[in-house]
């Protein structure tokens, strides 16, 4: 990528198409545009989770994970073109495995809420999950190494993880999910117990 951009308003994508690293055009509306727009998103979230107070290591693994993030994106912008850390995805397993064994096993479903750093996150995570299924679609249609697609699915798990460690930051917890198929069943089983 030794092309800089020197200029921003080419007028260039005024026909509806974009140019890609390998200097061919696409339609903005091609899966590869698609893809590299979702990861582009992601990333912008990850910058606005990073404007929240958040303990040193989770910061500087999220830093991280933005750099990764415009490598997957380069990768997508040329096709044919490897550019994603090889250890990225070790990176990811490695975190997951820290941050989870912190936390207690989940009993019930939870919600994408609590301080505004956790739900930020939970966004961060849906949109990992949009970006996965839009590199899932570029691959149907054409031959991609399976890393950018495998380190958005980790990614995805690691937001979620991430996102109960925030909550648990000041002494909080997860905001769990009322259903009411287990309040039945749990009003249920109590009745029955007193009959």
């Amino acid at each position: 990528m030794a092309n800089r951009l020197t200029q921003i308003a080419t007028r260039t994508g005024d026909d509806g198409t974009t140019g890609l690293g390998d200097n061919s055009r696409v339609s903005k509306n091609s899966s590869r545009p698609h893809a590299m727009g979702d990861v582009d998103e992601l990333n912008s979230h990850i910058g606005l989770l990073l404007c929240e107070p958040l303990p040193a290591d989770v910061r500087d693994l999220l830093v991280d994970v933005q750099h990764q993030l415009f490598n997957l994106g380069g990768e997508l912008s040329i096709p044919g073109f490897a550019l994603l850390k090889d250890d990225a995805l070790l990176q990811l397993d490695n975190a997951l495995d820290h941050y989870n064994a912190q936390l207690p096993r989940l009993q019930e479903f939870i919600l994408p809420a609590g301080t505004r750093a956790a739900a930020q996150a939970h966004v961060c995570r849906t949109v990992a999950r949009r970006a996965e299924r839009a590199v899932v679609a570029l691959q149907e249609h054409e031959a991609m190494r399976a890393a950018p697609r495998q380190y958005l699915n980790r990614l995805s798990d690691l937001l979620f993880v991430l996102a109960r460690v925030l909550n648990r930051m000041n002494g909080g917890d997860d905001v769990y999910w009322k259903s009411e198929r287990l309040a039945q069943q749990a009003t249920g089983g109590a009745n029955a117990a007193t009959e």
